[in-house]
């Protein structure tokens, strides 16, 4: 599967237990996510770095991801500064650039970085099946692991459902442009698509029940959680801890 990609690999990450990643991805993330100074989420943004480098990823396909991560966080540099009320740092003519919006854009740009490539770090590395049976071993509920699983299956069969029915509107001589036909068009392929979503839907259902499906999947890769694994997630659960030591007695 394309969105696989960094799940294929012999690194620690790759062998450590799906539960680990999760809890510990869960916990350090949540830290960095509430910290409040740059400080720590530098200290955090280097922490995933490191954490990235040891899970031996291809860092150019990481740094495309972060592209388009940061494609948001530039539209807030271009409004927060401008906008967040405080200290005025420079004069635009009628604009001003305030240093609290400088240091919020900052935080949240560091914060953002820090998280996305510290989940690339742990979860890409195991597939979307073994998160999805990591969240049910975890006692997450049942019909949101499910719903993620299934998601994932069949999101590239709609996919290409629709690249059939862009191919069929070409092969009728379609050209999209700014105009009533091509609105009410696209509106007709996005309608199909759900419409043939929904049938197929069904007749999975149909064939799921037959085959004597009752809401619980069985993964083959029966994994136990090593030593290795808990010295993993304890050193992870002491890195949280230590940042958040940083931002609340020290920064």
């Amino acid at each position: 599967m394309i969105f696989e990609r960094f799940s294929q690999g012999t690194s620690l990450l790759h062998t450590t237990d799906t539960r680990i990643k999760l809890v510990s991805a869960m916990t350090v993330t949540l830290v960095i996510a509430l910290c409040q100074n740059w400080r720590t989420a530098l200290i955090g943004l280097v922490f995933s770095i490191i954490t990235a480098h040891f899970a031996r990823l291809n860092f150019r396909a990481v740094f495309m991801r972060l592209l388009v991560v940061n494609s948001f966080t530039l539209f807030l540099w271009l409004t927060l500064p401008l906008t967040y009320p405080g200290e005025s740092l420079i004069a635009l003519g009628p604009l001003t650039v305030s240093r609290e919006g400088v240091d919020l854009a900052t935080l949240i740009t560091l914060k953002t970085n820090a998280i996305i490539i510290f989940c690339i770090a742990l979860l890409a590395t195991s597939t979307i099946a073994d998160i999805g049976h990591g969240l049910g071993k975890l006692r997450f509920p049942t019909k949101l692991c499910l719903l993620l699983l299934f998601s994932y299956r069949y999101i590239f069969v709609i996919h290409q459902e629709f690249q059939r029915l862009t191919r069929a509107a070409q092969l009728r001589c379609f050209q999209p442009g700014t105009n009533m036909h091509t609105y009410r068009t696209y509106g007709y392929l996005f309608g199909m698509t759900l419409v043939k979503s929904y049938h197929r839907a069904e007749r999975v259902n149909q064939a799921m029940m037959l085959r004597g499906f009752h809401g619980r999947f069985y993964s083959l890769n029966n994994t136990h959680i090593s030593t290795t694994d808990l010295f993993f997630v304890t050193a992870m659960l002491i890195t949280a801890a230590g940042l958040g030591i940083l931002e609340l007695f020290i920064f």
